[in-house]
C-alpha cells in the first residue's frame, strides 16, 4: 500500500499509516484525508497539527484519552469531548487524525 504524491510513491503499512514520517507534507495529508473520506477543515487541520507537536515532543501518538486530555488543555473544553472529535473523525479520532497527520499508529489501538 502507499500514496502517489507528486509523481512519487509514498510507501505506507497494510492500514494506510507512512513508513517513513519524514515523508509527510499538508498536501499528502490532503491526499490521506481524501483517501480516509475526510474532508479537512480548519478544525481538522486543528487536530492534525496539535498531534503532530505531541509526537515532536514526546515521540508517541497519543490514545484518544490521552488525545482528549491534551486537546481540553490546549483548545478548551468544547475542541476535546469524543462526540466533537468523532463528528471530524468517524473512524477513530486518534487513529485517523494520526494517519492523516502522518504519524504512526497510536499505541492501544485495534
Amino acid at each position: 500500500m502507499g500514496y502517489q504524491w507528486n509523481g512519487q510513491d509514498i510507501a505506507a503499512d497494510e492500514e494506510g499509516y507512512l513508513v517513513d514520517l519524514s515523508q509527510w507534507n499538508p498536501e499528502l495529508a490532503l491526499l490521506i484525508a481524501e483517501d480516509e473520506k475526510v474532508n479537512m477543515t480548519d478544525e481538522h487541520w486543528e487536530v492534525v497539527n496539535f498531534l503532530r507537536e505531541y509526537y515532536d515532543e514526546y515521540q508517541i501518538a497519543p490514545a484518544i484519552r490521552v488525545l482528549t486530555k491534551a486537546l481540553k488543555k490546549k483548545l478548551g473544553e468544547e475542541k476535546s469531548t469524543n462526540k466533537y472529535l468523532y463528528d471530524l473523525f468517524p473512524y477513530g479520532p486518534a487513529k485517523q487524525a494520526c494517519k492523516i497527520a502522518g504519524l504512526p499508529k497510536p499505541t492501544g489501538c485495534v
